[in-house]
């Protein structure tokens, strides 16, 4: 059995993974510069953060307390704790929030420390949304390296083997963010059959 977004998702409107916000999928590209473009004055604030996100305040500072994420300067969230966010948030569906933290610190460590992560949380999350709209299949090895080596091409590893971490990363985070789809179609064929 082939698991395939479908053509519908592919080539149409579709939600940002992890947000509630809407954008072509054809034009993944220009969500990381308007997403940025929110941090120039500095970071952005917790009704931002659950707009954005379709999440409820307490869960974010829940996660904050949990040390899932380090704690806001002055209220106000950064790119990569807002990218942290919308990565456990994407994943959630599909995983448990231990599996994700351990999934985060497999490629970032002390999750309260950004000193030894091999990749940030933005540019993990940048990454992903592309290797997402570029493998569009689970199954065909070819499509995912392919997909893979496209997404990482800029990637400079900071010592030898990261970049193989972020590649096994990267492909969990689709196949969860494809499952959590799926769970979602099969929930609303359920819910359509009024049983």
């Amino acid at each position: 059995m082939q698991c395939s977004i479908n053509a519908k998702e592919l080539n149409m409107e579709w939600i940002i993974p992890g947000t509630a916000l809407k954008w072509d999928r054809d034009k993944v590209d220009t969500f990381e510069p308007q997403l940025k473009s929110m941090f120039m004055l500095g970071g952005v604030l917790l009704s931002q953060v659950t707009s954005l996100t379709g999440l409820e305040g307490h869960m974010v500072q829940n996660w904050v307390k949990r040390g899932f994420l380090s704690p806001t300067e002055n209220k106000h969230y950064s790119l990569n704790q807002l990218c942290r966010i919308i990565n456990i948030n994407m994943l959630k569906n599909a995983l448990p929030l231990e599996k994700i933290c351990g999934l985060l610190t497999y490629i970032n460590g002390d999750l309260d420390d950004e000193s030894d992560d091999i990749i940030d949380d933005s540019t993990l999350y940048f990454t992903f949304l592309k290797l997402a709209a570029r493998a569009k299949s689970i199954d065909d090895e070819g499509n995912w390296q392919e997909a893979l080596s496209e997404t990482l091409k800029d990637y400079s590893e900071p010592y030898k083997g990261a970049k193989k971490r972020v590649e096994e990363v990267l492909k969990i985070m689709v196949i969860a963010y494809i499952a959590s789809r799926f769970k979602t179609t099969a929930e609303n064929m359920v819910e359509n059959l009024n049983i």
